[in-house]
């Protein structure tokens, strides 16, 4: 029985080097057990040296990566798979994603939906996924796939942008919302009414803003450098927000979208 994904996880985007690998072996030791990254991020055997240095065993942790734009032709997708496994020490992910989905029709969604169908047959991933997908786009991939076999859509949630569309359809769908960029890259702790909300719940900006985030039912994965900051997200499993404090969250949604590169897809 494969591990379910912890709701908190440690995030590695825009983590290099001896910063990625620092920030892995110190979420471990204060008791992450959920590690995400991704080809593009360049980290990927930082990461799983530290995760191979932590002793911790392999059964006991879930680790994501994900399939960047230009490995999605059959020649390279597994090919690249087989690379993160190397690089990440490990013979297997938990989770296997799509990072995003093509802007064109280059590789048609079914030819490399197909190969991460594959690759979890092989046994290379427990758990399959996508990430940045659009309604539309989650519909075409349920369509490919059959029902049940996606596990979750990571895509940009926090106060600032909550994703409504996309989210609901997800539920609908029975796939988990992972959310990445939850601290809004920090804009959320200078909130007014997110650093009140925090006051009133005993806690800081970041840890109400994640267990807002915990509440809804989703995963969310923030990435720190800072030893406190990590501690400090994991202890926020422990804060709980009133019906009246998730509401003074859920009035903050102004469609603040921070990643949108020039290939994303048209946004929900």
């Amino acid at each position: 029985m494969s591990l379910s994904m912890p709701p908190l996880g440690a995030g590695t985007f825009r983590l290099k080097g001896d910063a990625a690998y620092h920030s892995v072996a110190t979420s471990l030791k204060q008791g992450y057990r959920h590690i995400d990254t991704a080809q593009i991020y360049g980290n990927e055997a930082e990461v799983g040296q530290a995760i191979a240095d932590s002793g911790i065993a392999r059964d006991a942790l879930f680790i994501t990566t994900k399939v960047w734009m230009d490995k999605l032709e059959e020649d390279k997708f597994l090919p690249s798979v087989n690379e993160s496994l190397a690089k990440l020490k490990t013979d297997y992910v938990d989770l296997l994603l799509i990072h995003w989905p093509l802007p064109d029709d280059g590789v048609a969604m079914e030819r490399y939906l197909t190969q991460l169908y594959v690759a979890q047959q092989q046994g290379l991933a427990r758990h399959i996924g996508v990430s940045n997908f659009t309604c539309q786009q989650l519909d075409d991939a349920i369509e490919i796939l059959g029902p049940g076999r996606l596990y979750t859509n990571q895509i940009e949630v926090h106060p600032l942008l909550q994703n409504h569309k996309v989210v609901e359809h997800c539920d609908a769908n029975g796939l988990l919302v992972t959310a990445y960029m939850p601290l809004a890259v920090g804009k959320v702790l200078e909130e007014p009414v997110i650093v009140e909300t925090a006051r009133q719940a005993g806690c800081t900006p970041a840890q109400a803003t994640l267990a807002w985030i915990r509440q809804l039912g989703m995963a969310t994965i923030p990435s720190s450098t800072n030893p406190a900051h990590l501690q400090a997200n994991l202890d926020s499993m422990a804060v709980t927000l009133s019906p009246q404090q998730m509401a003074a969250f859920d009035a903050l949604d102004r469609g603040e979208r921070l990643a949108n590169p020039d290939f994303a897809p048209d946004w929900d």
